[in-house]
């Protein structure tokens, strides 16, 4: 330090080099890896741009937030136009278009993320608690050498975050302490997008081109894209409706869980399913609910035949309403549910379909 002080001594100009240095450090700025589909970004997303907004708190002046999506082809440009326009902190959005990043695998976009992290030098890396982001963010945090911080459903501060533990059943504050980026995974549901900052731009926010001349095969190849599947796109996406209606081992086969899903379509809702449906064969896994699932917070949520497993209640305790269905009287889905109902789910879904009106 004493060697560093006096050369700057008897270097003016290096000595306005360091402060400019010291003082740029004031300011924060923040990478968000956004996801899409269809031509539009996802709302998971948009949560991560909210929690961004959060993290570096300030004016806009002094913080920016950048978002990145990747891909090719039509579908990309449509879901850059939206991005430009769907929240008010986003200061730029940056665009990968190259067929190697047609598909969401880890390996290409932990080099991309590390490539665009060289050159930008953000405080820090945001992505929803997702299946993309819990797949790509902590081999991009292994690529840059830096601990990432996992589920956060609240910022307290830059460098301070929220966390829960043991399924949900305690809550952990953690300081990050570790150099930058301070890298983050963030759990959709508690950081929900007012309708006052969704698509409230007056002008788009302008977008970059990621130069990717540099960017390396080396990435490419450890894996490979097979196919894509989805659920119907007609009914209501699992993470984000405001109505999620699910079911447990309790229905007992497939064809019995359809009685779900007419519930769920009278009722304008999502279908979800507990770990045994899944396991059972009854439902594909991306309608599981709970702590190897998803995490869903709507503001109705129905349970039939569902025992209220930990793991389960992990992924749900945040809903606004909860209503349980089971015939076990001691079932732990009652010490969370709001309302109860002690019978036979096969007498009470048919009475349901009966008597509810449809949604119109």
């Amino acid at each position: 330090m004493t060697v560093l002080m006096n050369f700057l001594r008897r270097s003016p100009f290096n000595k306005h080099r360091f402060l400019s240095v010291v003082s740029s450090s004031r300011f924060a700025s923040t990478l968000v890896l956004g996801e899409h589909e269809n031509g539009h970004m996802k709302q998971s997303s948009l949560s991560a741009i909210e929690a961004a907004s959060r993290a570096i708190g300030g004016s806009e002046e002094e913080n920016s937030i950048s978002v990145l999506l990747a891909g090719s082809g039509e579908s990309l440009q449509k879901a850059v136009s939206h991005a430009a326009m769907s929240h008010p902190s986003i200061s730029q959005v940056l665009v990968a278009d190259s067929d190697k990043l047609a598909h969401p695998l880890a390996e290409p976009w932990a080099a991309l993320v590390h490539l665009i992290q060289q050159r930008g030098g953000y405080s820090h890396i945001i992505a929803a608690s997702s299946s993309f982001g819990k797949n790509v963010l902590p081999r991009a945090a292994a690529l840059l050498d830096v601990s990432p911080i996992t589920d956060v459903i609240d910022i307290s501060g830059p460098k301070l975050f929220v966390r829960p533990i043991y399924a949900g059943n305690a809550l952990c504050t953690v300081r990050y302490t570790g150099v930058n980026p301070c890298m983050l995974t963030i759990r959709s549901t508690s950081f929900p997008v007012s309708l006052n900052s969704a698509d409230s731009r007056s002008e788009a926010a302008p977008i970059s081109q990621v130069d990717l001349s540099t960017f390396s095969e080396d990435s490419v190849g450890k894996s490979r894209y097979v196919n894509h599947t989805s659920q119907d796109t007609e009914r209501a996406d699992l993470g984000s409706a405001r109505v999620v209606i699910t079911g447990g081992r309790a229905l007992k086969s497939a064809e019995n869980f359809q009685l779900i899903e007419k519930l769920a379509a009278k009722l304008g809702g999502a279908v979800g399913a507990t770990r045994a449906a899944v396991d059972a064969g009854f439902v594909p896994n991306e309608l599981q609910v709970g702590q190897t699932g998803k995490i869903v917070a709507p503001e109705l949520y129905m349970a039939f035949g569902v025992s209220g497993a930990i793991q389960h209640l992990a992924g749900m305790r945040d809903s606004k309403v909860i209503v349980a269905v089971n015939k076990d009287a001691d079932a732990p889905i009652f010490q969370v549910a709001d309302y109860g109902l002690v019978t036979d789910i096969f007498e009470a879904i048919p009475e349901l379909l009966e008597k509810l009106p449809s949604k119109k």
